[in-house]
């Protein structure tokens, strides 16, 4: 790799130890995958936030990173951490957990990234411009602002997200480059428009193609839609990036003519979701994986108003982030009949299993990793349909 004199100064630890572990970390990733260079950024999305998923080790990291004088350079957010962080007694979190948790909010904050802990920072609190060069390291999210918004980043783990922000740069490789986002093979898709058939069209594209690129004909998401279609892609297979025919920035470029067409329509679909439902029954429905929009949680209240919750062995989770709770305070009230309103954490990255063992979800994402992050058998459904069994 060809360092400037300024980043080679950095490698050298003249800019403090922060830096120079954080140089030391994205030269090598940059070295392992063949960059020539390294290329400036213009924000970060780090994950490695929940205290579950980092554990006493990574906590141990960040209090390193943090007394090492370690800030990000550039407008960093952070992932769901494992519990609401002052509503985690609902979610049946134990202290030593929670004191954990806020602590691991409490060093990123000291390293300067804005502690909006959603997996959905594009619709607020991280919006990157098409283009744009980032380091993003939560898989739905980063799909999403690869595909729907253009702009460029890889699949980063989360120190080497963290390094990166800290930094201001991150290695030029993958899919920072043009010749690497080109689609490797249509999908012609058929899908009745909910937002339900995106997860589902997502989970069956990603185990279809795992890592490639698909270019989608025959579907139109909006915002909503793509962060479903891009979160079921990320967690079924591995599609970090993928094109939609009118929809998506760079889609026009490409000529597809050449390429393995696939189809997807109600029979992939309909085994999709025999794949993702194991559980008849469930004891928690946790819906917001990725977290809900402002117009979800408005769905949401529309749905539940005027209705009752009759179902008391049940319990109902709403993830959302912060920014986007406030903003709804109506639908709040309404959804908080049948269960709470949970900020900046999800089903996921929470120690459900410590309560639970049968979860509900309207989010193949989510359907992917309930039985193996947190040992759930999962119900997956359209909302309409798992609140309706409640009622």
């Amino acid at each position: 790799m060809e360092l400037t004199k300024a980043e080679e100064a950095v490698l050298n630890g003249e800019k403090g130890e922060g830096m120079q572990k954080a140089m030391e970390l994205v030269t090598a990733l940059g070295k392992i995958y063949g960059a020539e260079n390294l290329v400036d950024i213009t924000s970060a999305h780090l994950s490695g936030a929940s205290y579950k998923t980092i554990g006493d080790g990574g906590l141990k990291y960040l209090e390193d990173m943090a007394a090492g004088n370690a800030r990000v350079s550039v407008p960093s957010t952070l992932n769901p951490v494992g519990m609401d962080r002052t509503r985690w007694k609902e979610m049946h979190i134990s202290e030593d957990f929670a004191v954990k948790q806020l602590r691991i909010i409490e060093l990123y904050g000291k390293m300067g990234v804005k502690t909006t802990c959603s997996c959905t920072p594009y619709t607020g609190a991280n919006v990157p411009a098409a283009g744009d060069h980032v380091a993003w390291a939560e898989s739905s999210a980063l799909s999403f602002v690869n595909s729907y918004i253009g702009a460029r980043t890889n699949r980063e783990g989360g120190p080497g997200a963290l390094a990166a922000a800290i930094l201001g740069k991150t290695a030029n490789y993958g899919l920072h480059l043009d010749e690497n986002r080109k689609p490797t093979v249509v999908v012609e898709a058929e899908t009745d428009g909910s937002i339900f058939s995106y997860s589902l069209l997502g989970q069956a594209v990603g185990k279809t193609i795992g890592s490639g690129i698909p270019y989608f004909k025959g579907i139109k998401p909006g915002l909503e839609e793509a962060k479903a279609l891009s979160a079921a892609m990320a967690a079924s297979g591995s599609v970090a990036l993928y094109h939609v025919a009118g929809v998506t920035p760079e889609a026009g470029k490409y000529d597809v003519s050449g390429l393995e067409t696939i189809h997807i329509g109600k029979k992939e679909l309909d085994k999709a979701y025999g794949e993702l439902n194991v559980a008849d029954d469930v004891e928690l429905i946790a819906i917001g994986c990725p977290h809900l929009t402002e117009k979800e949680m408005n769905q949401i209240a529309a749905f539940l108003k005027g209705k009752k919750k009759v179902r008391k062995d049940i319990e109902i989770w709403f993830c959302t982030s912060a920014e986007i709770r406030e903003k709804c305070s109506e639908a709040v009230k309404i959804m908080e009949e049948f269960g709470p309103v949970l900020a900046d954490t999800c089903m996921v990255v929470a120690p459900i299993e410590k309560t639970f063992s049968r979860t509900g979800t309207n989010s193949a994402k989510a359907g992917n990793y309930l039985p193996t992050l947190c040992s759930q058998k999962a119900q997956c459904r359209d909302i309409s349909a798992l609140l309706g069994a409640v009622m």
